[in-house]
């Protein structure tokens, strides 16, 4: 503990140097109370209970005047005079804004000058800055720190907690930021501007915002000149490091590009800061006409303005924005007739109404597009499986039947049965199913060692699969069942020779009277004609040869 106090002999604490470190390097110089209010705000209600303002603020302050003291001894910080209040104010040392730019994650080239001798005239101006900077902060106070504070305290700062929100937090603001119209950005030449603030709050719907404090002692020609400035740098382009030339400021920033090639320059607010001897209420009007030229936008068909090369002008004046924060509806835009929040006031409200207008126009067309797609599909499926029903019955339609059990064949079996060599059938039996053709090979392949009438008789079973009619035909002409003496003539069973009926399909009937009407058509008997064919073939002929045969040729 003596070592700890011998290197801090106020008692400092590493989390109040570094709350130090970082108002004073993104401010310059700033008060203790500054410092306090922006750093740790629980601070002001956990002490609001102290008598008189004064030892309000000297209990507040404690813990952080502790620090600077500190900071001071290692040489990190110094005092730069004081306020008109009686404040003193602190600023880094070189030292000090190189530790500063590790507690900011800055480049130390983009942490700027020291501000020594700010306050040999008061800071007035550099004051006026940093209370645009908390009233756009509103810092809120951390609840966890005052968990063991009595209950009116922990109200007091639930309530702070609950009140309108800022923007972005110390490390999203930038004071003295030179603006190069010509030079570069660590020499910049003449003809430039210089921004007393610059805020960086994406996460806040701010990308980029330049703001200048004015405490009412310029004219509105002078403010005038300054944006002209602004202008003249804002139309800079340079090659940026993949060739291409673009805005200088955009080399640094980066900002969202906007829709339909639109890209307005990026705004710039005024806050009026009312203790000089110049009345805004008539500085505006008068500085509203003589830029008009750098912000007044385009009238649209659709109903808003276009702002493409402009500059939106904003101004607030710090009381106001005191009271109200960033989200409070103080903020007049040139052009424009009312005030309105701050992100309405950089923006353009009525574009991106329109804007959404049209994307939720264009999203009903792609639903409705994508319904007809659907609907589109489901007919063309419910067609598809039309088709496929129809072509699936045609095909079983076409399914060939077996000769033998008359049962269908299977697709295996119906594409071995149509598979040809060079247009002739491979398979042996076409018209029979695997099981008919098995039986049907098994009584057609001949027994090794026997002789052909000594072969078994096929079994019961299988003479009945290798029967023509396994069940008893009809009549193919007037469909009468046969009798059995015909079923038995038209049959092919066993072994033996197949006797074959010219007419198989007939009943005895129909057989009959198709030879009668064939004797009528030809003039004879059919059954005579085959009777003396038969005689013919009975008689032997003569031998030739001999004598007599000779003598008779």
């Amino acid at each position: 503990m003596a070592g700890k106090r011998k290197t801090n002999p106020a008692g400092s604490t590493n989390s109040y140097r570094a709350d130090v470190l970082r108002v004073l390097g993104a401010l310059k110089v700033a008060t203790a109370d500054q410092i306090q209010r922006i750093s740790a705000p629980h601070l002001t209600v956990r002490h609001a209970d102290k008598p008189t303002p004064s030892k309000r603020k000297q209990a507040r302050t404690a813990s952080h005047t502790g620090a600077l003291s500190d900071m001071r001894k290692h040489g990190l910080s110094e005092n730069g005079g004081s306020t008109d209040t009686g404040d003193t104010l602190r600023n880094l040392t070189s030292k000090g804004l190189e530790a500063a730019s590790w507690e900011l994650r800055r480049p130390a080239t983009e942490m700027g000058s020291t501000a020594r001798g700010a306050g040999s005239s008061g800071a007035s101006h550099p004051m006026a800055v940093n209370e645009t900077v908390i009233a756009l902060l509103r810092p809120k106070p951390d609840l966890a720190k005052l968990a063991s504070d009595p209950s009116h305290v922990r109200a007091a700062a639930q309530a702070a907690v609950d009140g309108p929100s800022g923007v972005g937090t110390i490390g999203s603001y930038w004071t003295e930021v030179p603006l190069p119209a010509t030079g570069t950005w660590n020499a910049p030449g003449k003809g430039g501007a210089q921004a007393d603030l610059v805020l960086t709050a994406p996460q806040d719907q701010v990308p980029l915002l330049f703001i200048e404090v004015d405490n009412c002692h310029e004219t509105a020609e002078e403010l005038a000149a300054k944006l002209e400035k602004y202008a003249r740098f804002f139309r800079r382009r340079v090659k940026d490091t993949d060739g291409q030339e673009r805005p200088m400021w955009c080399t640094r920033w980066a900002v969202p590009e906007h829709e339909y090639g639109e890209a307005p320059h990026p705004p710039v607010l005024l806050v009026f800061n009312r203790i000089g001897e110049r009345n805004p209420n008539r500085t505006i009007p008068r500085l509203q006409e003589l830029t008009r030229h750098l912000w007044q936008g385009e009238r649209m068909p659709e109903g808003y303005h276009s702002y493409d090369r402009r500059i939106p002008i904003v101004m607030v004046g710090l009381r106001p924005l005191r009271e109200h924060g960033p989200h409070g509806p103080v903020f007049f835009r040139f052009g424009r007739d009312r005030p309105q929040p701050l992100l309405d006031a950089i923006g353009n409200p009525r574009r991106a109404a329109f804007l959404a207008r049209e994307a939720e126009a264009a999203r009903v067309r792609q639903e409705e597009y994508q319904a007809q797609l659907r609907e589109i599909a489901r007919e063309q499926a419910a067609k598809k499986a039309v088709e496929a029903a129809r072509e699936a019955a045609q095909r079983e339609a076409r399914r060939p039947s077996c000769a033998g059990c008359g049962n269908r064949f299977t697709d295996e079996r119906w594409e071995a049965a149509e598979e040809t060599d060079w247009g002739r059938p491979v398979d042996t039996h076409p018209h029979l199913c695997d099981r008919c053709k098995a039986v049907a090979a098994a009584s057609a392949a001949p027994t090794p060692g026997r002789q052909e009438e000594h072969q078994e008789p096929l079994p019961e079973w299988a003479r009945q699969e290798f029967m023509r009619f396994p069940r008893r035909p009809h009549c193919t002409e007037c469909k009468a069942a046969f009798t059995d003496e015909r079923w038995k003539a038209v049959e092919r069973t066993g072994w033996g020779p197949v006797r074959m009926e010219p007419r198989p399909t007939l009943c005895g009937n129909c057989d009959l009277q198709f030879e009668s009407d064939l004797d009528q058509a030809w003039g004879v008997s059919r059954r005579q004609e085959k009777h003396d064919q038969e005689q013919d073939q009975a008689v032997p002929s003569p031998k030739s040869g001999g004598w007599f045969s000779r003598l008779r040729s």
